[in-house]
């Protein structure tokens, strides 16, 4: 997908700077041409004899280079390109490309570009909140640039934690190759897809509750891979840290019966993933004040059945979806109980992981599947959950066009 493909990389200063590095690293794995523009607030994070070594590029630092500058580089470059990419795009850089300044390389090559922008924001946590941030982010959308990331964890900063770490370079990079598949071609346009995503919150009182360790991250990749084929998509999240997909509607809920109600408001869809790890109990009666401890000892919960979403809908006699996608999170005998799984709930397919602590899988950025189908089973290399999402994507669209499962 990316193989011959020019990418213009536009560094800006930040400790996330060094993440770019693995970035270049994976682009030229694929085949794509990075040419690189550094900050000067870059250069004090990376070096140009790095960043060159790894591009085998020339890396371009200075606006008034008499050698670059004899042929208008700064719009050489902007327009030589097929995609930019601006990681990290910090604070300043933004700020920059909001208000249209053009005072060093890579501002200006951002202004006289005429070819899409992909931003990798990443900066301190109260920067990122920051209303004049928020302002230049929303006229930055505006304009059309998409954006990858913050996510939220651990900054450099001392006990510093919040939303602004510029996102792995294995994101960066499944955004990059969305942005070529739907330009070469969107395989679900004219398409309605729903996907539900992260886990269910169930209260115990209006402080406790019961949930699981899902992340939302597959979940919310696939919505965004759909949405990057050409679909209409819209994604139904219980609580989650992980940034809404560009472009996606977002229903957001936190119990089982909310998502359920939810999903149901939002049919008929040509096809329907069901990503999320929804809790399989409630407690019958949650308490409307904090429970507290006494001599008595651990209160008795009363857990009543959550309803079946995944199976509802594949049982619906009207609005039933023509391709229905559930997941089946498993510790032991996965292919064995998702291949039951299918067959009690009636779906079309079932999406089988190992999510055993061993793994890794249940929070973190990488995945390993099982297809099961009424064809019977596939296994899908490890992946990152973003490749997940776009290989999914890609076998719920050729089902759709008729293609083979």
């Amino acid at each position: 997908m990316l193989d011959g493909k020019r990418i213009l990389l536009c560094m800006g200063g930040g400790i996330a700077a060094y993440k770019c590095l693995e970035l270049i690293r994976r682009l030229k794995e694929r085949g794509a041409a990075v040419r690189p523009i550094l900050t000067g607030a870059a250069q004090h994070f990376v070096t140009p004899l790095s960043v060159g070594a790894i591009t085998g590029e020339r890396v371009f630092t200075d606006l008034f280079d008499l050698t670059a500058e004899h042929d208008i580089g700064h719009i050489r470059l902007s327009r030589e390109a097929d995609l930019v990419v601006v990681a990290p795009a910090t604070a300043d850089l933004m700020a920059k490309m909001a208000h249209g300044f053009a005072d060093d390389l890579a501002s200006t090559a951002l202004l006289a570009t005429d070819k899409p922008v992909l931003m990798a924001p990443a900066m301190n946590p109260r920067m990122w909140v920051h209303p004049a941030t928020r302002r230049n982010v929303a006229q930055l959308r505006a304009d059309g640039i998409v954006m990858v990331g913050p996510n939220a964890g651990a900054m450099a900063e001392r006990d510093e934690f919040g939303e602004g770490r510029m996102a792995e370079p294995m994101e960066i990079l499944a955004a990059i190759e969305a942005h070529f598949a739907v330009a070469a071609a969107p395989l679900l346009k004219g398409r309605r897809i729903l996907v539900t995503s992260g886990p269910t919150h169930e209260p115990i009182d209006p402080v406790r509750y019961i949930a699981n360790r899902s992340s939302g991250k597959q979940g919310h990749a696939i919505a965004a891979a759909a949405r990057a084929a050409g679909a209409e998509v819209v994604l139904v999240s219980g609580p989650v840290e992980v940034a809404d997909p560009r472009g996606v509607r977002v229903v957001r809920v936190e119990s089982a019966r909310a998502m359920m109600a939810a999903v149901e408001e939002n049919l008929p869809v040509d096809a329907a993933v069901f990503a999320a790890a929804v809790a399989d109990w409630r407690v019958a009666d949650a308490a409307e004040q904090k429970i507290k401890k006494d001599a008595g000892g651990a209160p008795a919960l009363h857990l009543v059945e959550n309803p079946d979403i995944l199976a509802t809908v594949s049982r619906h006699h009207t609005l039933r979806p023509r391709l229905v996608v559930g997941f089946a999170a498993e510790t032991e005998t996965v292919v064995a109980h998702a291949q039951a799984k299918r067959a009690r709930k009636g779906c079309d397919w079932i999406v089988a992981n190992d999510v055993s602590p061993a793994t890794g899988i249940m929070g973190g950025d990488s995945n390993t599947v099982h297809l099961v189908t009424a064809a019977g089973v596939e296994d899908w290399p490890s992946a990152t959950k973003g490749e997940v999402a776009r290989h999914l994507v890609a076998r719920i669209a050729a089902e759709l066009s008729g293609g083979a499962a």
